[in-house]
């Protein structure tokens, strides 16, 4: 297969594309990507890097594992902050399906990440629960209109094993998931049948 991993620079994306460049030809898309830069934060960004896919041949699949958004308390945040996540995680994924759907083969998958916080949230985290639970519903929507039997899937992780010690004082109590575990939605999602599904890995 033919597979584009967005942010596959970062904690998460290079495991996905260490795991799938053992088997498949992967394309490294992120912002400091020289031949596939994208800030999936601009749709323009988004736009040109679809346009660019395409014309060097159709793909199987889509991974996204970008987007960002602002932890403060809530009392804290202004409008301009909420509007991170809203452009970043929520709406860069939701472009990121608009446009990737032009670019695959038929029975091609596109799977997005989200996070626990949409189910589990904690403190400091309205704007980041607030953006996963739109992705959860946007994927369960689209499924439905998608195309040429197109799937589209989104995992969603308790926090990963190489993250842990960044974000333990902000989970307590939460079991660090390991790397191959996680790994184990992405496969679930690009190489198996099901289609608009949030694969919940949080145990």
């Amino acid at each position: 297969m033919k597979i584009l991993v967005i942010g596959g620079a970062g904690t998460i994306g290079k495991k996905i594309v260490e795991h799938f460049s053992k088997e498949h030809q992967v394309l490294v898309a992120g912002r400091s990507s020289k031949d596939y830069p994208i800030d999936i934060a601009d749709s323009r960004s988004i736009k040109n890097l679809f346009k660019k896919i395409k014309k060097s041949g159709k793909i199987d699949a889509v991974i996204c594992a970008a987007g960002e958004a602002k932890w403060a308390r809530m009392k804290d945040m202004s409008e301009t902050d909420f509007h991170i996540g809203l452009r970043s995680k929520l709406m860069g994924q939701v472009n990121v399906v608009r446009h990737a759907h032009k670019c695959l083969k038929r029975k091609g998958s596109i799977t997005l990440t989200t996070g626990i916080l949409a189910d589990d949230p904690v403190y400091t985290t309205t704007s980041a629960a607030m953006v996963n639970g739109g992705v959860h519903s946007f994927v369960q929507a689209a499924a439905l209109e998608m195309r040429k039997k197109i799937r589209v899937n989104v995992v969603s992780s308790g926090v990963v094993m190489d993250a842990y010690d960044k974000y333990e004082s902000y989970f307590p109590g939460h079991p660090p998931i390991p790397m191959d575990k996680m790994l184990m939605g992405y496969i679930r999602s690009v190489s198996g049948r099901v289609n608009g599904e949030i694969i919940r890995i949080y145990s």
